[in-house]
């Protein structure tokens, strides 16, 4: 952190479907809050020209970092960060290994984001690959899943790297002293999944950790578990099943009651005030949602059509997790089961 005790973002100003115009806004949003100093990383004359918008000029607590290249739509992440290696969101993840940025956030492509952070940042000692871990939000406060879409194709001893993690996740951000991992499988027997999914089974039942075992799809939101492990197919594809849920319960709504008189008043009561389906998305987002975990520095991505509101939520967020210190807490639990042999 910076010398005042500030966390310090640096933020892919260019990088979102809304940028760079709500991601600026987001960063104003977020600076208004103080603790924090921003750093928008693209074109300079660009971004201070988005930034008089708000009355902030460049150095207060909003900084403009020069980075005149793009990533554009339909461009390969791992070939355009070698064609590009000062496009934004490689600029903001060499700050973070340099020391300048105590994190990063992007809203631009998942893949760009994670090729430069594990290229200029690099990777804790004992994992591979990173992953995303979200909180389910609304409908179960208390679990977390991981893999959320950063890799398709697992190994078993991934699956016990994420266990670890998401363990991690679960004890600073939801407060669970001694986290339940479950595995999600095809059933909740011990030989039930592919193979990769039942040679973990056996890495997480001797690893220490509290394995539960197996959960199915249908479990998923019970509760049993603090921490879900899956691949990031079938996490990716999860989760935005369960962010469209609200739209569409409150669609289905409207049609079942249009014939009806005020119903509108009726729907806007049941979505807005009492039940939170509509919210799902944005409250899973709170607490440390779409981080990177894995890489040696507090990577945060947020959905490609973040506006304001939520860019601002994902600079939060990144700001909690430095101050939360997980990747200190990360390497420090991923060195114990080094020493145990069991990685």
């Amino acid at each position: 952190m910076a010398q005042n005790g500030k966390v310090r973002v640096a933020v892919d100003a260019m990088g979102g479907d809304y940028a760079p115009e709500e991601i600026v806004k987001g960063a104003v949003l977020a600076a208004q809050k103080g603790d924090i100093e921003i750093f928008l990383v693209g074109p300079t004359s660009i971004l201070e020209k988005e930034l008089a918008r708000y009355k902030f000029v460049n150095g207060s607590s909003i900084h403009v970092v020069e980075a005149s290249a793009v990533i554009k739509e339909n461009e390969s992440p791992v070939d355009v960060i070698r064609r590009k290696p000062d496009c934004s969101v490689a600029v903001a993840a060499k700050m973070v290994k340099s020391g300048e940025a105590d994190a990063l956030v992007s809203a631009g492509s998942s893949a760009a984001a994670a090729v430069s952070a594990i290229q200029f940042i690099g990777m804790v000692e004992g994992v591979c690959r990173p992953a995303i871990i979200g909180s389910l939000g609304s409908f179960a406060p208390n679990t977390v899943m991981v893999d959320l879409g950063a890799n398709v194709d697992c190994k078993p001893h991934q699956f016990l790297n994420f266990a670890i993690a998401g363990s991690v996740y679960a004890k600073r951000f939801l407060n669970i002293t001694d986290p339940k991992i479950a595995l999600l499988s095809t059933g909740s027997e011990e030989g039930k999944g592919n193979e990769a999914v039942r040679e973990a089974y056996s890495l997480l039942k001797n690893s220490g950790l509290n394995f539960i075992g197996n959960i199915e799809g249908n479990d998923i939101l019970s509760g049993k578990a603090n921490v879900i492990v899956c691949d990031g197919f079938a996490g990716n594809v999860l989760l935005k099943f369960y962010e469209s849920i609200g739209h569409h319960a409150r669609d289905w709504t409207e049609q079942k009651l249009k014939k009806y008189p005020l119903s509108g008043i009726l729907v806007n009561l049941l979505f807005n005030k009492l039940f939170p389906t509509t919210k799902i998305s944005t409250e899973a987002e709170k607490r440390g949602g779409g981080i990177l975990w894995g890489v040696n520095g507090v990577v945060r991505i947020a959905h490609g059509a973040s506006q304001a509101p939520r860019i601002a939520g994902a600079i939060e967020s990144a700001k909690e997790a430095v101050k939360a210190g997980v990747i200190e807490v990360l390497k420090s639990e991923l060195a114990k089961f080094n020493r145990g042999g069991k990685l």
